[in-house]
């Protein structure tokens, strides 16, 4: 059976205005009166009448539509930041169109490509990273491109990044001022361009302070992980004092295994820094320090970027230090 619905025509019908007054009265800033809006809304509120974005978007080659590409989207960060994302896109009158994909650069390639058949106006990129000759057909296509947390230019994209390197720094500085002198680095397999920059700003610190670091990396960024990490670090014969999780997820295993394998005390024993500020660190059982990502402030930026004229540039956000009960003060 086919199916019926109201159409602008029948709105105009009703309020005894033309077809052109209520594509107007629907369209922001176009100049209508305000009593005829009035009139057009009040018909299609009675109708239950609603624009039809996709056809008007055929016609303007303007779809409203966002793609978010993303890999691990059930983790607490990667949900959050997904939610920050979306919220903005609607403030703007934009709406999220999610794609789920894995890490791989194919992954990420076939993502766009159902972007772009689908015709959206822009993809915002976290995970993955797709080649230039794709980056490009996007951009043949009328399509913004935004990359976040990426660690390769694009030509014509625009790249939105913490500055994960001061913030591996700035880890190693608290840890030497708790007092520790076992240091250690605690990090999975995933090689993300965040995870090696917090790695790298880290090292490079301890390498400034004249502070050997312990690294450790094992499997996917997860508890279950953290969990393997902690038995790692905390069965070797030199047991660090103070360990960098490069996220809270290892840090929340890290922790466990730490304090209910082998009895620590945290921070007595042992101190912990994580990176994210996912809800699980503020619990009383953690009580993680940890930086904590702006994710407003990275849906901000990735959103303004899809306006037209906006310049394709690399935006830098430094994340913020949160101390809670896992690192010992100066002094303590």
């Amino acid at each position: 059976m086919a199916r019926s619905s109201v159409s602008a025509k029948d709105v105009a019908e009703l309020a005894g205005v033309s077809r052109t007054a209520v594509s107007r009265s629907f369209t922001p800033g176009a100049p209508v009166s305000a009593e005829t809006r009035a009139k057009v809304f009040s018909a299609a509120e009675q109708l239950g009448y609603h624009v039809n974005h996709l056809a008007r978007g055929l016609l303007r080659a303007e779809s409203g539509l966002v793609a978010l590409i993303a890999a691990e989207i059930e983790t607490p960060y990667r949900s959050a930041l997904l939610a920050a994302l979306s919220g903005r896109l609607q403030q703007e009158g934009k709406v999220a169109l999610l794609i789920n994909s894995d890490r791989s650069d194919g992954s990420v390639a076939r993502a766009l490509r159902q972007a772009i058949s689908y015709r959206t106006d822009a993809a915002i990129v976290l995970s993955g990273m797709p080649d230039v000759s794709l980056a490009e057909t996007c951009l043949r296509n009328g399509m913004r491109l935004v990359l976040i947390n990426r660690d390769e230019e694009r030509p014509g994209a625009v790249r939105i990044r913490l500055d994960d390197e001061a913030a591996g720094r700035s880890a190693l500085v608290a840890l030497v001022a708790a007092g520790c002198r076992r240091i250690a680095l605690a990090t999975s397999r995933a090689g993300t361009p965040s995870l090696v920059g917090r790695e790298r700003g880290f090292l490079a610190a301890a390498k400034a302070e004249g502070v050997a670091v312990t690294v450790e990396a094992l499997g996917a960024t997860s508890y279950q992980t953290g969990l393997d990490l902690g038995t790692a670090l905390m069965t070797r014969p030199d047991r660090p004092d103070g360990v960098f999780c490069t996220t809270d997820l290892l840090a929340c295993g890290l922790m466990d295994a730490a304090r209910h394998r082998f009895g620590a005390a945290i921070p007595r024993d042992l101190c912990v820094i994580g990176f994210d500020d996912i809800p699980q660190t503020a619990w009383e059982a953690y009580n993680l320090t940890t930086f904590r990502q702006p994710l407003d402030a990275l849906a901000e930026a990735a959103v303004a970027a899809l306006a037209p004229g906006a310049p394709d540039r690399t935006h830098r956000i430094a994340p913020q230090l949160i101390w809670r009960g896992t690192v010992r003060r100066a002094g303590e």
